[in-house]
């Protein structure tokens, strides 16, 4: 397999494993409410997939390091699947539960191993060495393309499929199992990895919390990986301030929660387009800040000012309102994306094969956790208050974590991982 090849086949997967989710963003609290769920029940599914996917990431990262990335990508594919095809004729509070339950272990199972699948092919066609910026970067592109249109598309299917074949609302959810099935078929032909040797199953849950603890302490042992854990901690504070208070602001400035409905889905639509150029442009903006570190920092303060602008444009309403807000939108993907590409990139030289997906998850798990303390904060502030003291916060927050880029340590600083040889079985 050459470099090039390798990047397609990351590609495709990172396409295919984001767009079922982009497909259900505009239909599913429509889908759940037009089957009978309250609000409150809609709040509760919602729930449930956060908890499984948070409690389940370090398990099923340490799992990919164990048995291999293509054995876990396909069971997430497979689950997705099943997930999808349930979601789509659920019709009761359970068959919901049972489906969110089904995407949490999907998601979690899908955080990490084709990025460390690709890593490692890399480093086998070129070595240790390798630039991991562009393919990197084209595989987060890939990601927003496939959530923006699936976003897309899954707001338009409803209106182009007939009632009397199919309820309208379900048709995403089935495309998404479609899509799913599709990613299935791919990782098990397209991505080779080298075998694994024969264990019984009571190894590998042995060496599974083994990776788990060795990730965790790296985590926080290694100077900057823990920096990297306080960056995705903060983004994730800022990323839930915003899909938690954009819909109700578009809701306001369209005037009827249908129209924002529409207008939340354009607008995340070209949030996913900024995103993806953010993370095309992610190794030009390094080269011309002087480095990863500093290109973060350029990342970072573009989201913090667009958040800032959120804030400060809250009073907005009308044409004017909506523009500024959309604009915001665009310009704050676009910044995050940047940010989050080259964290991505430091991560991942600071960490062996060994470890790679866990780390992988373990930064994921310090995202959601940013994510759940905003919830829990921000949310309510708004509430009392209104949007633009919690967008204000968030802004502070992320502008102040421009301060985990300040005198980067090396890589290989301090790092553990670097003086012990991979573990046996790891992609």
């Amino acid at each position: 397999m050459t470099a090039r090849s390798a990047l397609r086949r990351y590609m495709l997967v990172s396409f295919l494993t984001w767009l079922p989710i982009g497909l259900m963003m505009a239909p599913m609290v429509l889908l759940m409410t037009e089957r009978g769920l309250s609000l409150a029940q809609v709040g509760l599914t919602i729930t449930v997939f956060s908890v499984v996917t948070v409690g389940l990431e370090l398990p099923t990262g340490g799992l990919a390091d164990v048995v291999g990335r293509r054995m876990v990508l396909a069971v997430s594919a497979a689950l997705t699947v099943a997930a999808f095809v349930l979601l789509s004729v659920s019709t009761t509070l359970w068959m919901f539960v049972v489906s969110s339950v089904l995407k949490g272990a999907a998601r979690a199972l899908s955080s990490g191993p084709a990025t460390s699948w690709y890593i490692d092919t890399l480093h086998g066609i070129e070595g240790p060495d390798a630039d991991l910026k562009p393919g990197l970067a084209k595989g987060g592109a890939m990601e927003s393309v496939a959530l923006c249109v699936g976003v897309l598309a899954g707001g338009g299917l409803p209106l182009l499929v007939p009632a009397q074949v199919i309820f309208p609302l379900a048709a995403p959810s089935l495309v998404g199992a479609v899509a799913a099935a599709v990613l299935l078929v791919v990782v098990v032909l397209a991505l080779p990895e080298p075998k694994h040797a024969r264990r019984s199953l009571a190894s590998v849950l042995r060496e599974v919390p083994a990776t788990i603890g060795s990730s965790v302490r790296l985590s926080v042992g290694v100077p900057l990986l823990r920096r990297m854990m306080l960056a995705a901690a903060s983004s994730g504070v800022v990323l839930m301030a915003i899909e938690l208070l954009t819909p109700g602001r578009l809701a306001e400035l369209a005037g009827a929660a249908e129209s924002g409905s529409l207008a939340y889905a354009v607008v995340a639509a070209l949030g996913f387009a900024g995103s993806a150029a953010g993370s095309a442009l992610a190794p030009y903006v390094a080269r011309l800040a002087g480095g990863s570190a500093r290109g973060a920092v350029a990342g970072t303060v573009l989201t913090a000012l667009s958040v800032g602008a959120l804030a400060a444009t809250a009073g907005l309403m009308g044409v004017a309102g909506l523009l500024t807000a959309g604009l915001a939108y665009v310009v704050l993907f676009a910044g995050s994306a940047v940010r989050g590409l080259l964290c991505l990139e430091m991560t991942q030289h600071a960490v062996t094969t060994a470890e790679r997906t866990t780390i992988a998850s373990t930064s994921s798990l310090s995202l959601q956790s940013g994510g759940i303390l905003a919830n829990l904060t921000l949310g309510t502030l708004a509430t009392q208050a209104g949007a633009a003291p919690a967008w204000g916060i968030a802004a502070a927050v992320m502008l102040s974590s421009a301060l985990v880029f300040a005198r980067m340590p090396a890589a290989g600083s301090s790092s553990p991982a670097q003086a012990q040889p991979a573990r046996s079985g790891s992609g």
